[in-house]
Parts: C-alpha cells; structure tokens; sequence
C-alpha cells in the first residue's frame, strides 16, 4: 500500500519506521502548511486537496486537532484513515460529520486500539448483555503535566501516595483531557458508549508506568485488564502500545485471515 502520514511527532516516527521495513511505501506527509514552507520536501504537504491521488491509506499520528482538521477531507477523497486520536470521537457532531464524509466518499475510518487491550472482549460482550465498565487510568504525577490535574493537584510536589484528579463519564474525561484519555474513548467505544463508561483518571508517585484497569461485567460473566505500559523512547508522554497499534491496524488491511 501507498502509504500517507499526519504528523511528525513520535508515533509518527514509529509508524515511518515501519513501513520504511516493509512491503509498503510512504507517499506523503501531511503537516501544517507554515511547516511545509520552512521544510520543503517531496514528501511534504500542507493540504488534504495537494496530496497525491494514489495514496491507498492515510494514518493520523498527530492528535485531536489533526483528526478535526483532515479527517473529512480525507475520507471525502476516498481515502481510509487510520487514527488513534480516539478521544475527539466524544465530540457527537465531529462523530456524524466524519460518518457522513465516510459515506460520500465510500472510505472508512479506523480506529486504532492505542495504548490498550481487551477491546476485542468488550466488543462480544456488548451484543451479550454488557451492563456495565469502569476504565482507571494511572500514570506518575509528572505523566499528568499540561493537563486539567494541575488544577486539582500540585504534581511537581507529589512524591508519595496517589490522588484521584478525575471521576466522571469517559465523554468527560475525553473532552477534558484531549491528550490523556484515548484510552478511555476506545474502552467506551468498544463497550457501553461515552456516556455510561465510567472513569477515574489517578496520578500515583509509586509508580514509574502508565497503567490502565479495565472492569467489566454483565449477563456474560465478569473480567478485568490491566496493561502497563511504557513510553517511546522520542517522546515519553507518546505509548510504545499505541504507536504499535497503528502498525498492527495497518497489516490488518492487508491480511487475508484477521483476527
């Protein structure tokens, strides 16, 4: 496949890394146009509209922003899109305008299981009486840095202990923490929907991994997750797990058997 990327951060490294090993090809870069014009390069683009024509795949690896940005005018074009920026989803007239572009251009977009597992669980138990799903996200003090826990917590002095900076719905937690809480979009996504997935979001001194709780319960029976998970070495507020689930979302569309 002919291959395009948003982005140039850490995941979108990762994800270059990869197809630059593999039987696909990079066509282009989709980046800010002021960007472009400072770094010209083939590869480079500052629009949806100047991206080539034979690109088969568009992979989103810059975030909320880029996902509202792009996302239309890729999957109008007739492009699929990978994304893993999950969270911007909770936005319900984002979620129908990227819906209705898939649909007129008869293009899909897919969406990366990031920095978590067990979605594949989920997803069965929601046609089998799903009731309901808690997401606890945990990270080190300093993971929650640029986000709404530095207004409930003094982060930089936490050497100790944890404290609960957020409970709410994971449509809440979406929202207010755009840069945190993907995770909690694709449990909510795979499960019982934005509004009835409950979350709360910790940060905890005694650890040194982000860790993500999945319980679930219903007709089905009962089970929990838990993922701890480290960062990319480029970036360590990027999931090693999420920039892996791109890659592995990429070779799915190419398989033969899936699973």
């Amino acid at each position: 496949m002919i291959v395009g990327i948003i982005g140039k951060g850490a995941i979108a490294g990762y994800v270059s890394h990869h197809i630059a090993s593999s039987a696909h090809s990079l066509g282009a870069i989709l980046l800010r146009q002021e960007f472009v014009a400072e770094h010209p390069s083939e590869l480079h683009f500052g629009t949806v509209s100047d991206l080539p024509k034979d690109l088969d795949l568009v992979i989103d690896c810059a975030g909320h922003a880029a996902l509202k940005s792009y996302g239309r005018d890729i999957l109008r074009r007739g492009m699929d899109l990978i994304t893993v920026s999950l969270g911007a989803l909770a936005d319900p007239d984002l979620w129908h305008e990227l819906n209705e572009a898939a649909s007129s251009g008869n293009s899909r977009l897919h969406l990366a299981s990031g920095a978590i597992g067990a979605l594949d669980c989920l997803q069965a138990a929601r046609y089998g009486g799903l009731k309901e799903v808690t997401y606890l996200g945990r990270k080190p003090p300093l993971g929650w840095r640029g986000s709404p826990a530095e207004s409930v917590l003094d982060l930089s002095s936490m050497t100790e202990g944890s404290a609960v900076h957020f409970s709410g719905s994971a449509r809440q937690a979406a929202i207010a923490y755009p840069k945190n809480a993907n995770v909690a979009a694709a449990v909510a996504l795979a499960g019982v929907g934005f509004d009835k997935t409950r979350v709360k979001l910790v940060a905890d001194a005694g650890i040194s991994d982000n860790i993500h709780e999945i319980e679930a319960m219903g007709s089905f029976g009962r089970f929990s997750f838990q993922v701890r998970g480290k960062t990319l070495p480029d970036n360590p507020r990027s999931s090693a797990l999420a920039a892996m689930s791109v890659v592995s979302k990429l070779e799915q569309l190419t398989m033969r058997i899936v699973i």
